[in-house]
């Protein structure tokens, strides 16, 4: 069912706003610059793409800028090794991210000549890239017809229809009323449209006398603007437990290894951890030496809280598996996850 609303989205104005109020960004072409024939780089549109999901713009700039001087082009990032790739991206998150962003290089190189696809269709069958990320792409880099809806946009259509359910129970309608609206300058439009909620249309913050959809806006005619949009009930997220063990030999290095290649962090280097599980038990030492308790630390995943008591000790070098010893000055150029860079806090490794 088609959402009712008395004012269709004006697009000339939102563009008009954009054309004097665009975010400077590092992979962003200018209003002005697109003007004069400037076209965007589908690499650094599709790189910024995949590190701006679940993330912030202010977290990824610096980033996004020490991936594109690793690897300027497609072709760069392609030929990098994975390993690389994962350590470059620690701290971002979502590591399965960092892995279909290599093997999407790699198809683009291999399948497409190094060329990416012009059409959201044509871009969604690569690795990695799903609806959103397609559409964005197309309409950024191609300037084709399609609405590009986020989290931000979810937020700045959800008040100007006064949603009364919450975004995911109307994503199509909202689609389908954002689709109408989309002009020639599809790119433009979807980059305003995501500056809009960004910067206007916040989530605590709703700056509605400066904003190009005033006028037809009903959160503001009802007065209550950040009541929208209506927050889902929220499950209550469970809570595993662990032990994390990090060792060192003679020489100070700290034992690491690399994590299955499939699952959770997969392929991201760790220190070694027991199950982790709703009742821990007992901490199982890896190796018998004399252990030392350093603490808890806490980290949030999207669908569960993990607790893991952190145990350190010295110990012989010998007979650990496939891992290795780095040392300590070597560990901010491991690929450790935030969670690890924790637990190796903990255990005195700032």
């Amino acid at each position: 069912m088609p959402l009712a609303h008395p004012h269709p989205i004006d697009s000339t104005a939102v563009l008009a706003w954009y054309d004097s109020h665009a975010r400077d960004l590092p992979w962003r072409v200018s209003p002005a610059d697109r003007k004069s024939g400037k076209r965007p780089d589908p690499y650094r549109v599709w790189l910024s793409e995949v590190m701006l999901q679940q993330t912030t713009v202010a977290a990824v700039k610096a980033y996004f800028i020490r991936f594109t001087t690793l690897w300027p082009t497609v072709y760069d990032l392609a030929k990098a090794p994975l390993d690389a790739v994962l350590r470059e991206w620690a701290g971002l998150g979502y590591y399965a991210r960092a892995r279909n962003l290599h093997a999407c290089a790699q198809a683009v190189v291999r399948d497409h000549a190094g060329i990416f696809p012009d059409t959201a269709a044509g871009l969604q069958v690569l690795p990695g890239i799903g609806a959103y990320t397609s559409a964005a792409i197309a309409a950024i880099c191609f300037d084709e017809r399609v609405a590009v809806l986020d989290g931000n946009l979810d937020r700045v259509l959800a008040r100007y229809y006064a949603l009364e359910v919450p975004v995911r129970e109307a994503k199509e309608q909202l689609r389908g009323a954002l689709q109408l609206a989309v002009p020639e300058r599809a790119g433009d439009f979807a980059q305003a449209m995501m500056d809009l909620g960004a910067t206007i249309c916040a989530p605590r913050a709703a700056m509605c006398l400066v904003c190009p959809l005033h006028d037809g806006c009903e959160a503001r005619r009802s007065g209550e603007p950040t009541r929208y949009p209506i927050k889902p009930q929220k499950a209550e997220r469970p809570v595993r437990r662990g032990h994390a063990y990090v060792m060192q030999d003679g020489a100070g290095d700290v034992y690491l290894q690399t994590r299955p290649a499939r699952g959770l962090l997969a392929g991201m280097t760790e220190v070694p951890t027991s199950e982790w599980s709703d009742a821990p038990g007992e901490p199982a030492y890896p190796v018998a030496a004399q252990w030392h308790h350093r603490g808890q630390v806490v980290h949030v995943f999207t669908h569960f809280r993990l607790e893991l008591e952190v145990w350190s000790a010295a110990v012989s070098p010998e007979g650990l598996g496939d891992g290795w010893w780095a040392p300590p000055a070597a560990l901010k150029g491991e690929a450790l996850p935030t969670l690890f860079r924790k637990v190796l806090a903990a255990a005195g490794f700032d």
